[in-house]
């Protein structure tokens, strides 16, 4: 109920005022578990590609953000769940890795989940090395993987920032990656890496950005 409301509102203003480039919306598979990989430039990510995917996508945030109370907190822990996020404890290592227990429930209900396999926010612009995670996910479910390239939304709310800004941002989908087999007769630490470095080189070819080459460390507010 809650998302049916957000959702009917969110979209359509963020598009009235942004005016996002989208393009590969026919790469997103309209029904069956699917998983969005994206490069991070912005808190407002997670806002930004709900909006503009042809379904729901359900998205991991801080469990912080669900937490508060009052009026405020109330209206912050409605907002994220209008959203279709889930609380992780991202400080918890358990919390971790009942996360994507988590992910895989949502990807065995034939959902759409997004991910960052980046970790954090880039702070520099580059596209930092893919943690394993997304290949675990996608090996584990059996599910396509579609990479997403962000350009500009860092733009929207820069570091340090309040308040958003009005700027031109595209969001590209690429076309479906499909890993069936791919674990098997190969060591899985070895697959998982493989599988993960060939969704990161095709973010890197729709966001154009510079390879970091190196695992982004997360930053206190990311």
């Amino acid at each position: 109920m809650i998302y049916e409301v957000i959702h009917a509102v969110v979209p359509p203003l963020l598009k009235a005022i942004w005016r996002p480039r989208v393009l590969g919306l026919q790469n997103v598979p309209k029904d069956g578990g699917v998983i969005l990989a994206s490069n991070h430039l912005s808190f407002v990510d997670s806002v930004v590609i709900p909006s503009v995917a042809p379904r729901k996508v359900v998205f991991l945030a801080k469990s912080d953000y669900f937490k508060g109370s009052g009026v405020k907190g109330t209206a912050q822990r409605l907002w994220f769940e209008g959203l279709g996020m889930l609380p992780v404890d991202r400080e918890d290592t358990q919390a971790a890795i009942d996360s994507l227990e988590t992910a895989l429930e949502v990807l065995g209900r034939g959902e759409a989940f997004g991910i960052y396999p980046e970790g954090s926010r880039s702070r520099d612009g580059r596209l930092y090395r893919g943690r394993t995670g997304v290949a675990h996910l996608a090996l584990t479910a059996g599910v396509p993987v579609v990479p997403v390239g962000l350009v500009g939304t860092e733009r929207i709310q820069p570091i340090g920032s309040r308040y958003p800004k009005v700027a031109k941002v595209t969001v590209k989908f690429g076309k479906a990656l499909d890993f069936s087999g791919r674990g098997s007769g190969v060591p899985l630490g070895r697959a998982r890496r493989e599988v993960t470095d060939e969704i990161m080189a095709a973010i890197q070819m729709l966001s154009g950005q510079e390879p970091a080459g190196v695992y982004n460390d997360r930053a206190p507010d990311a």
